[in-house]
């Protein structure tokens, strides 16, 4: 079970902070709960994740850009509610792909694009977290990948970069990874793949 606590549906004080982080310990120490979600972009709450973290519960926070690196890494995951907001400019891309005929072509097109709004990528993180994760012939799996980007930087979101999935990234970026999709023993599924170029 997961207790949610959001310090951004009222206006807030200190004071509000203080109640709800006494309530959040309070919950802690009924051992009721496997993980607790914040929503907030205030430092305050760093003290709350790390100690929730302490007790091994699971920690997952949303919160704005401004949040401080120090909260957002107290955190297992923190996302960006940012990306989750619709915008005119995406809805504008669905009405125009209804119109292309060539899907290659504006597949192209519509990712530059998205690129050029986003985030600079973080090419020597991304690169360290695939050498941390990749075997001895130097293959990574996908899932251990991601595994080892959120363990290093949890606020790390695909979709910050101009990509939907992780596999879309590692797919789109044929400058940084050599993919390959191999089949999963005993199964009919295929598993993704990468290693640097």
């Amino acid at each position: 079970m997961t207790f949610f606590l959001s310090s951004q549906v009222v206006e807030r004080d200190s004071l509000y902070d203080s109640t709800l982080i006494i309530d959040a310990m309070d919950l802690l120490y009924t051992r009721k709960f496997d993980g607790f979600c914040l929503v907030s972009s205030d430092s305050d709450f760093t003290g709350l994740a790390m100690r929730l973290r302490e007790e091994g519960l699971t920690v997952l926070s949303f919160g704005e850009k401004k949040t401080p690196e120090a909260f957002r890494n107290a955190c297992h995951k923190f996302v960006l509610t940012e990306i989750l907001r619709p915008s005119n400019k995406s809805d504008a891309r669905n009405e125009e792909s209804r119109t292309v005929s060539n899907k290659n072509d504006h597949q192209s097109s519509q990712h530059s694009e998205d690129v050029t709004q986003t985030a600079d990528f973080p090419k020597e993180f991304v690169l360290t977290a695939l050498e941390k994760s990749s075997d001895e012939s130097g293959w990574a799996h996908l899932g251990t990948f991601g595994g080892y980007l959120n363990k290093l930087q949890p606020d790390f979101d695909s979709r910050l970069y101009g990509y939907k999935k992780l596999s879309d990234l590692v797919k789109g970026r044929k400058d940084l990874f050599v993919t390959e999709e191999r089949k999963a023993p005993g199964s009919n599924h295929k598993n993704l793949y990468l290693r640097a170029k």
